[in-house]
């Protein structure tokens, strides 16, 4: 109700939401095409979604087809043989709508257009969803901020990965859940005045609050983060529990006495009967390309092995039996690579140091003589150029430390803002301990390659605890007018060190051509080389 009310809120809502954004779409968008050739795992997800915008499937390619791909020779995939790739098509489907709205894929700045939207995009989301968690446009501002300058986010951006969608559509699903809280709890408030108004009372059970739309479109955003990559599973998982667990809070708060069986079958039931199915259907939905080209991977898998139908299906859907049965088997392949992937990496990394960045991702690192390459003429050092995933240290090491007070803060004071950031780091982090040594031994399983580069899922939400961290000590120094102002003050110098930084790193974010020495002077770490 705070939100818009007076002149310097709305300020900051929309010139300081627009400055944010700015500043993200530079930091993003320059010089998006260096370097001209494809990095890390874009080897695989560019060229498959070229294939699938040119053929509408992902097609196999020749030997070494990079050379010639980076060259502008993006047609020599082989046509007519499909090839096996272990993730769902969202994310490819993206970064062919990129390319093809931006003319092709013979420059290197089309293969990333799309990912470099995306994530101007979620900064912009970022701030509206801080805006209405923390009922600050400033803080809204804040948190975009951070956001913008962040390494994780903006080396995600700027190269052709699917994670960086990962992160876009489960960033949209929390604000949907945002919303519906918001939406939720006035229709509820409302409903109960009537009931005391018209002197009923409450009584043991609430009313209902109708059909929640915004919910829905959480969980359809969910779904299509299922889309690009499974790990979203874990946002599903946490998100309806979030969702439930901040409807029980408002029956709760309202006096209905029996609030947690009114929630059970007033909120959790139907959130239960709604997300399960829509989710599913949203993700068959994503792979209607697949259903629809016969020469997908797998494809015709059941009718080629002698998998018909049974007795009791009717005999005008055998097509349909076959191909669902056909794409479960993909499924149960895609399941097997996925549990079973243990391959050395130079940058494979154990998630206990992902929230401190100890082992970042080097997407792409050259050195040059001078004379060389980029390297000027002249110069007596020489030259290096980098693409590393490593977030801005400043905002990582605070967001460790955040994510502790937070916890602290939200079970202490009872303060619900800190359990949408808590859940969303603890689904995109701890998630992967199952897969690490040497808990996945102890279950029996293998130790799966890891990257710290997965954490750009939660970074949006790391953001969000170190400003709820801020938005706590304010409310808490609101009858202390210095020491709200001091924690303003600090707050803005802490914003300020957070830029400078982010300003000295953007160079091995963006393969900017820099002496070697200002390179390795950037390794505060051992283990980021």
């Amino acid at each position: 109700m705070r939100l818009g009310v007076t002149f310097q809120d709305r300020l900051w809502g929309w010139a300081g939401t627009v400055a944010v954004v700015l500043v993200a779409a530079f930091a993003r968008l320059w010089e998006l095409g260096r370097p001209a050739e494809l990095v890390f795992d874009e080897t695989y997800y560019v060229k498959e979604g070229w294939s699938l915008a040119s053929l509408g499937y992902e097609a196999a390619w020749p030997e070494n087809p990079n050379p010639a791909f980076e060259s502008g020779d993006v047609s020599s995939y082989l046509t007519g043989e499909a090839e096996y790739v272990v993730h769902p098509p969202v994310g490819k489907w993206m970064i062919a709508l990129g390319m093809r709205l931006a003319g092709g894929a013979t420059e290197p700045w089309q293969w990333r257009v799309a990912s470099a939207v995306i994530g101007i995009l979620a900064v912009l989301l970022l701030v509206r969803i801080a805006r209405r968690l923390f009922a600050s446009s400033a803080l809204g501002v804040l948190a975009g901020l951070l956001f913008a300058v962040d390494g994780e986010a903006i080396v995600h951006s700027r190269t052709g990965l699917l994670d960086q969608f990962l992160m876009f559509w489960v960033l949209v699903a929390f604000g949907c859940l945002v919303m519906d809280r918001e939406w939720g709890r006035r229709r509820l408030a409302e409903r109960v005045a009537h009931l005391v108004d018209a002197g009923s009372g409450i009584g043991l059970y609430g009313p209902r609050t109708g059909f929640r739309w915004w919910r829905l479109a959480a969980v359809v955003s969910l779904g299509l983060a299922c889309g690009v990559k499974w790990s979203a599973l874990w946002f599903v998982v946490a998100f309806g529990l979030l969702t439930i667990f901040w409807d029980l809070g408002a029956r709760r708060a309202l006096g209905i006495r029996r609030w947690w069986e009114d929630g059970v079958l007033s909120d959790v039931v139907p959130t239960v009967a709604i997300m399960v199915p829509t989710l599913v259907v949203v993700y068959v939905a994503t792979w209607t390309g697949w259903f629809a080209n016969r020469m997908s991977y797998m494809r015709d898998w059941a009718a080629a092995n002698g998998h018909d139908a049974p007795g009791w299906w009717p005999g005008w859907a055998d097509g349909v039996w076959q191909s669902g049965r056909s794409l479960w088997q993909y499924h149960h392949q895609m399941w097997d690579f996925h549990t079973n992937l243990d391959s050395e990496h130079n940058y494979a990394a154990h998630p206990l140091g992902w929230i401190v960045q100890s082992r970042p991702t080097s997407f792409f690192w050259e050195r040059f003589s001078p004379g060389e390459g980029p390297c000027p003429a002249g110069v007596t050092h020489d030259c290096a150029t980098a693409v590393t995933s490593l977030g801005n240290p400043i905002i990582w090491w605070l967001g460790a430390v955040a994510l502790l007070v937070s916890l602290v803060l939200g079970v202490m004071l009872r303060d619900w803002r800190a359990s949408g950031p808590l859940a969303a780091v603890a689904a995109g982090w701890l998630p992967w301990f199952l897969y690490s040594w040497p808990v996945a031994e102890f279950l029996g399983g293998v130790s799966r390659t890891i990257f710290t580069f997965y954490t750009i899922v939660f970074a949006p939400f790391l953001v969000l605890a170190i400003v709820h961290v801020v938005a706590a000590l304010l409310d808490l120094t609101e009858d202390d007018p210095p020491a709200r102002r001091a924690v303003g003050w600090v707050t803005g110098a802490v914003a300020v060190v957070i830029v400078g930084v982010s300003v000295l790193f953007y160079p091995i974010w963006t393969a900017m051509p820099v002496p070697y020495d200002y390179w390795h002077s950037l390794m505060w770490l051992p283990s980021w080389i």
